[in-house]
Parts: C-alpha cells; sequence; structure tokens
C-alpha cells in the first residue's frame, strides 16, 4: 500500500469534510443534481476523448496509485549481481529456478536459460516494458482528462442552477435550490479535479518513471549476464541507474 496516496487523499478529504461540518449540517453540502452532473456527466464526456478498453482499463491502472509497489532497485542489483556469479560458475542454465523478487526479472531468466539470442530476448523484454509503460500512460491521460472535464462540468451545472434560479425569480422557494446547484457543482468539479483525478494521474506519472527505470535496469542486467560479463562491473553498472546519495549508501 502506498501510505503517501491514502494519507494524502484521506486527509484531504477529512479537512474539507470537517470545515463542511464546522460551518452547519453536512446535509446542505449533499444535493443530487449537482453530484449528477458532475460525476456522471464528467464520465460521459471523458469516455468520448477514448476507447471504452482504455477507459476501463484506468480503473485497473489507477489501483497501482495505491497498492502497487515496486521492488527496491537496491534489491534487484544485489539479486542480480548473485546471479551474475552463478552464470559465471556453473553457465546460464545454473539460474534456472533461481528465486527473485521481480516478475520481469523472473520472465529475463527463463529467456537466457532457454538459449535465446541477446537481440530475442533484448526485442521481447523491451515490448514488454512499452506495453507496461503504455498503459500507465494512458492511465494517467485519463485521469487528468477528468481533473480537466470535472470543473468545466461544475460550471455548466452553476450556469443550469443560475438559469433555472432566474426563471423562477417570482417564486421565493425555488431560488435556494436552484442557487444550491449553481454554487455546488463549482464546489464537486473543483474537489474531483484537485483532490483526486489530477493527484492520481501525477501519481501513475510517477509509477511509470519509476517502472521504467527498474525495467531498463533489468534488461541491461541481463544482457550482462547474458554476455559473461564480469559481476563486479554489473554491479557498478547498475549503480549508475541509482541516485547519488542512494549510490553511496549502496558502497
Amino acid at each position: 500500500m502506498d501510505l503517501a496516496t491514502l494519507v494524502g487523499l484521506i486527509g484531504s478529504f477529512s479537512i474539507v469534510i470537517a470545515a463542511m461540518l464546522m460551518g452547519g449540517s453536512g446535509g446542505m453540502f449533499v444535493n443530487i443534481p449537482a453530484l449528477l452532473i458532475v460525476l456522471i456527466g464528467t464520465l460521459f464526456v471523458v469516455l468520448m476523448k477514448f476507447g471504452l478498453g482504455q477507459f476501463l482499463g484506468a480503473v485497473k491502472v489507477a489501483v497501482k496509485a495505491f497498492s502497487f509497489k515496486l521492488t527496491k532497485p537496491e534489491q534487484i542489483i544485489e539479486e542480480v549481481v548473485a546471479l551474475a556469479d552463478a552464470a559465471r560458475k556453473g553457465g546460464l542454465l545454473s539460474l534456472e529456478g533461481q528465486e527473485v523478487s521481480s516478475n520481469f526479472l523472473a520472465k529475463g531468466i527463463q529467456l537466457l536459460v532457454d538459449g535465446h539470442d541477446a537481440e530475442v530476448v533484448r526485442s521481447l523484454l523491451n515490448k514488454d516494458l512499452h506495453q507496461t509503460l503504455q498503459r500507465h500512460e494512458w492511465g494517467a491521460k485519463i485521469f487528468s482528462a477528468i481533473g480537466d472535464v470535472g470543473p468545466a462540468m461544475g460550471m455548466i451545472g452553476t450556469l443550469v442552477g443560475l438559469v433555472a434560479m432566474l426563471a423562477n425569480m417570482d417564486d421565493p422557494k425555488s431560488i435556494g435550490p436552484a442557487m444550491a446547484v449553481a454554487l455546488l457543482t463549482t464546489l464537486y468539479g473543483a474537489m474531483l479535479a484537485t483532490m483526486f483525478a489530477i493527484p492520481v494521474a501525477d501519481k501513475l506519472t510517477l509509477r511509470r518513471e519509476e517502472e521504467g527505470r527498474i525495467k531498463s535496469m533489468i534488461v541491461d542486467a541481463l544482457m550482462a549476464i547474458q554476455g559473461g560479463q564480469n559481476p563486479r562491473v554489473i554491479d557498478s553498472m547498475l549503480k549508475a541507474y541509482l541516485p547519488e546519495s542512494q549510490r553511496v549508501e549502496a558502497e
């Protein structure tokens, strides 16, 4: 579980809800027509921008913003160096059955054990990497679109409420509900974008960069193992992927 995402989401909504409750009854901030305009309206507009499969797949990708956790690069480096040492002593076949923490690394090891050429191994792994990055990219685009459309739908709801209010100025009882729709749709649109959609899009972009860096590191490591590179050279090569502070710590 990504603690930062969960704490940020719960904390932001808690503060806003607490402020609502302190300002009076929480019920006055709930308006079904306003919710329908912003939430359902936003989803339909965003659906128009993307394919159905991409739209539905974004929900699955969004789970990674909360629960997905990558293996630490330092751990990958440690495992790869041990694999390189085993391969130099017993050949690539000695790697079969080795337990590793990354499914991507395990897939690459199996390709080496099966005796595929270096270009075939690199091509298959890079294709896997590309597909993963593309899923993250589409997920981030969809949530960015929700962040763009949400406030706009809020403004549309505001105009709907104002038109209803102005059209019934002779009926004082209808002014209050119409004004509630006008104001609450703007509030809902701003909350949807600022407190949910945009942060999720940014977190998915971050996940994309992290996973891309680690998988690129694994591809280079596997190519070096297949080429019979010295484990110490592989260790130094892979540490170049780490930030300077982590590199010093690892050394």
